[in-house]
């Protein structure tokens, strides 16, 4: 629950640490804003707070014009609590509401329809239909602002059923009309035709991209993802089609992450906004992160020279999954290369084209397949295909409201999966800011050269908690660039 005296002093300093956390909304003016506002500060007594800003449209508030709090990142609380609301929103953001309605999303969480929104609006102040509605109204003002779409597929890529849906919602959330935020957008922005949608993705700074987008790169396939420290691009196995995305690592102080997305559906669009997010991890809180490690002797150095450190997320949690099985025992250029392999054999192509043009084999399709095709050992063929059929038949859920702990649990009872890969899973796929991998090379190495404890790697963590996710971040960085400066690397295992 908020407490509303500390949230009034969040917006008395304006302080944007805790923009999206939660949402000031002023009686008499039927605004509501950013708690960083650049307004003039309202009186304590005509104020309220909501925790969502479907939560403040729900009780009759239009968005602020001046502060946009519409365009705030994600609550980090949605990244560490693993609880239903949480779940629940991943799922809304990712279009689920869109197209499967609130049944479906009830379902996907083992919930009743009923149950579903009692839990919803005691949590978040909004139900799942609000929820969606908020989420689709900031899906549409992007896009009329950052594209030049006809309007009616503005209305529908952004999950509005009807056109006259669309402009009440508009009207409603920022009394306005989408021709007039249209135009107010060819005010500042000289218009330009592409059939790609160019978007700018807020965050929370500081923002180390390096270390990410140096991750993703190095694990990169051939084929379905290219990358350095500065840029990205992958392929995007998404639920109507397939697209490809490129992004560009945004400074360390920027508000924003720069990125394009090409879609074969432009419906899409949602169900890629969201996992564009995760991947990058931009609802992350770096401030909290930086102030819980920094307290540790082990990371005050690395939290002082790559503040702002991010866990990288995924597009698909299945791929990840099997890629962490390709991954066992072996370095992280073999998994590659075997990845490679998996997806020139198995993998289908998107209508879009270019360098990166092939998307990575579903979980059904390798399900079918026989483990003696597989080039790897027996062992480990055969626990990735009974992986990909417990994935492909929803034995095991890594979606957007997949349950952390149910997840997990399933992913250990397959043979041929440890501790090690469910931790990997639980980090990247099921989006856990706490997991913590076990016997990981990289991680002893890297702890050797930064102490000379005698305590074990679990009971050293046990600091770094709810962030150790993070800490494994920052000891990944800092063995691999050790091992870029060392004579003789030794080889590790995948991370």
């Amino acid at each position: 629950m908020l407490d509303a005296d500390a949230c009034y002093e969040a917006v008395l300093r304006r302080d944007t640490r805790f923009d999206g956390w939660f949402f000031t909304a002023v009686r008499t003016t039927g605004i509501f804003c950013r708690p960083s506002c650049p307004a003039k500060t309202p009186l304590r007594r005509n104020v309220e707070f909501h925790q969502t800003a479907a939560s403040a449209l729900r009780a009759g508030f239009r968005a602020c014009l001046r502060c946009r709090p519409d365009t705030t990142p994600g609550s980090p609380e949605w990244n560490l609590a693993g609880d239903v609301a949480a779940r629940a929103v991943h799922a809304i953001n990712d279009g689920v509401v869109d197209r499967e309605g609130v049944p479906g999303l009830a379902e996907r969480l083992g919930y009743s329809v009923r149950q579903l929104h009692r839990q919803l609006t005691g949590s978040l102040g909004a139900g799942p239909i609000e929820l969606a509605r908020a989420h689709r109204a900031t899906t549409a003002r992007t896009l009329l602002e950052t594209t030049d779409l006809p309007i009616t597929q503005v209305a529908f890529a952004a999950g509005f059923r009807s056109t006259r849906q669309f402009n009440e919602t508009i009207a409603q959330v920022f009394a306005s009309t989408p021709t007039k935020i249209r135009l107010a957008r060819r005010s500042r922005l000289a218009a330009t035709r592409s059939s790609a949608i160019s978007l700018r993705l807020p965050l929370r700074a500081p923002y180390a991209a390096g270390p990410l987008f140096s991750f993703l790169a190095a694990r990169a396939i051939e084929g379905v993802e290219e990358g350095d420290a500065s840029s990205y691009a992958r392929t995007l196995s998404l639920p109507r089609a397939a697209g490809v995305l490129t992004a560009h690592a945004p400074d360390p102080t920027s508000s924003h992450l720069d990125c394009v997305l090409r879609l074969d559906d432009f419906r899409d669009l949602p169900a890629a906004v969201e996992r564009t997010r995760r991947l990058f991890d931009l609802d992350a809180d770096p401030i909290a992160v930086d102030t819980v490690l920094g307290r540790d002797p082990l990371f005050r150095r690395s939290v002082r020279r790559v503040p702002g450190i991010r866990v990288p997320g995924h597009v698909d949690g299945d791929e990840v999954a099997i890629r962490a099985v390709l991954g066992q025992q072996v370095s992280v250029a073999a998994a590659t290369r075997l990845a490679g392999v998996l997806t020139e054999r198995y993998g289908a192509t998107t209508a879009v084209g270019g360098p990166v043009h092939r998307v990575f084999p579903d979980a059904a399709t390798l399900a079918k397949v026989d483990p003696a095709e597989l080039p790897m050992p027996g062992a480990r063929a055969r626990t990735l295909v009974t992986l990909a059929a417990a994935l492909a038949d929803g034995t095991i859920r890594l979606d957007a409201g997949a349950d952390r702990e149910q997840a997990a649990s399933a992913l250990a009872t397959i043979k041929g999966i440890g501790p090690w890969t469910v931790s990997y899973v639980r980090m990247r796929a099921l989006g856990d800011p706490d997991a913590f991998l076990p016997g990981d090379l990289a991680l002893r190495r890297a702890l050797d050269r930064v102490t000379s404890s005698t305590r074990t790697s679990d009971h050293l963590a046990e600091s770094w908690r709810p962030y150790r996710s993070y800490a494994m971040l920052h000891l990944w960085t800092l063995d691999a660039a050790s091992t870029r400066t060392a004579p003789h690397p030794t080889k590790g295992a995948q991370r």
